[in-house]
């Protein structure tokens, strides 16, 4: 039997979009679903829970993120993220810091309720100059 194959980058976003149904918003009311692939072909989702005190509130990526490694998929490929209106959701500072830890090259498409996505590389075009590994390198 064949592993199905991965999915489309159209298929991404369209399930990041279904994601937001999932998104626990009542404070800002910007909901944001994504999904996450791995260069294995496998597929992790994710939507922002926000929570009273703010700060312990959590976005769509660093949901998905977690349970990709938890699962030992550390190989990310491309990240779809979905939030609600108009024009694109990028990931916002804290996701993009968190996601350039294990993928600096990582295809980002961000979407919002209707239209195509645009495409961003994470390092390059959301996180020039990202604090990575290897600025952790002792030289010894």
């Amino acid at each position: 039997m064949s592993a199905a194959p991965p999915p489309t980058h159209d298929e991404l976003v369209a399930t990041a979009r279904r994601m937001r149904d999932r998104a626990y918003a009542p404070y800002s009311g910007f909901r944001v679903g994504c999904a996450l692939l791995t260069a294995d072909g496998r597929m992790f989702t994710g939507a922002n829970v926000e929570n009273a005190a703010y700060s312990p509130t959590i976005c769509a990526e660093r949901v998905a993120l977690p349970a990709a490694v938890v699962a030992g998929a550390r190989d990310l490929a491309v990240l779809a993220v979905a939030g609600d209106g108009d024009g694109p959701t990028t990931p916002c500072g804290v996701c993009r810091q968190v996601l350039f830890e294990f993928a600096p090259d990582l295809l980002v498409l961000a979407a919002g309720d209707t239209g195509p996505a645009a495409s961003y590389v994470l390092g390059r075009d959301l996180l020039p100059d990202g604090f990575g590994p290897a600025r952790l390198a002792t030289g010894t």
